[in-house]
């Protein structure tokens, strides 16, 4: 259960740093309220997977989330430049999480 609370607090670091980059130095008030939402639902739950799993695998595994999944975005709906250097550095950041969740002891 942890392992899926964590994963989902990946998913919420994505969204508020997705609404801080639209909040556009927070001042726009929706995506800053989704933005400063957004952090507490993530670390609440990042703290809630830590009461289980170890900090630096929990840490680097949201991190690693929040990073890969800000890419994405960034690609998808920011038109963020995509080549091969970013996409290595992408696939090696996902690579470094499956390492980190099969060598957990959790």
């Amino acid at each position: 259960m942890a392992w899926i609370i964590l994963f989902i607090a990946g998913l919420f670091e994505v969204v508020w740093a997705s609404a801080m980059k639209q909040s556009e130095g927070f001042t726009r008030l929706w995506p800053s309220i989704v933005t400063l939402v957004g952090m507490l639902v993530s670390f609440g739950l990042l703290a809630w997977s830590m009461r289980v799993l170890p900090l630096g695998t929990a840490y680097t595994v949201w991190t690693g989330i929040g990073a890969v999944g800000a890419f994405i975005v960034g690609i998808a709906f920011l038109g963020e430049a995509v080549n091969l250097p970013r996409l290595l550095a992408a696939g090696l950041i996902v690579s470094g999480i499956l390492l980190m969740k099969l060598s957990s002891p959790a």
